[in-house]
């Protein structure tokens, strides 16, 4: 191998480390949740500076690529989808601090029965394993299974979107949910933005496996779409 194929594996390496982690927080802020545990909900929060780390380091590391050795095509494309995603992933740790934060700070425990009937749950396993296929997309470079990512984030946004009438329904049958009901809401919220964040890593293997930019695309169909529309 090449000097810069040693780094670039390197840099994949590292990113697929900082992925684990990231979907540990995940998975951690969720039994937190489930069980109410605001000790493990502290151990997210703490572990976040981890997170943080590691985005600067991969950042510097890809950097120090460009500098060194210029790369070009399938490198280029790959240093700059390793940027955004890195990026991506740390966005997604913040998620998982910010629901581990809500933990901390609430008096009141989650019911399961109401985030079953908010579908919460479902949408928590459905986020985790949206991001683990990502990195499954990210390490075998199958960007069939990237693109079925998107279909599946439609799912988020379809619980995410319903969340207001369902919460609102919560709250009328018992009024003393409201705190319980707003800060399960909030979560929703976040979990969303975990689809959107994983959305964008799976573009960016698109981009750097097939050199499209899919970003671009979606926009021209739209455009088209409404043509025909009009």
């Amino acid at each position: 191998m090449t000097p810069l194929e040693n780094e670039i594996t390197a840099l994949k390496k590292e990113l697929v480390s900082m992925w684990i982690l990231v979907q540990s927080q995940l998975n951690k802020a969720k039994d937190a949740m489930v069980r109410f545990d605001k000790d493990l909900a502290r151990e997210v929060l703490i572990k976040e500076k981890r997170v943080n780390s590691f985005e600067l380091k991969i950042d510097r590391d890809c950097e120090n690529i460009f500098a060194l050795y210029c790369p070009v095509a399938v490198d280029l494309r790959f240093l700059l989808a390793a940027l955004k995603i890195n990026t991506n992933l740390e966005r997604i740790g913040d998620i998982a601090a910010g629901i581990a934060l809500y933990i901390v700070e609430s008096s009141v425990n989650f019911e399961v029965s109401v985030m079953e009937s908010t579908s919460l749950l479902r949408m928590y396993e459905e986020a985790i394993n949206i991001l683990i296929d990502a990195r499954t997309a990210f390490e075998k470079e199958d960007t069939v299974l990237a693109r079925s990512i998107f279909k599946r984030d439609d799912v988020l946004d379809a619980i995410n979107e319903n969340a207001p009438i369902v919460i609102g329904e919560v709250i009328r049958a018992n009024p003393n949910t409201i705190p319980e009901a707003l800060y399960m809401l909030s979560v929703i919220r976040k979990l969303e933005r975990v689809g959107d964040q994983s959305k964008n890593i799976a573009e960016e293997i698109i981009f750097y496996v097939e050199a499209k930019i899919m970003k671009h695309l979606e926009s021209s169909q739209k455009r088209f779409e409404g043509e025909e529309e009009d």
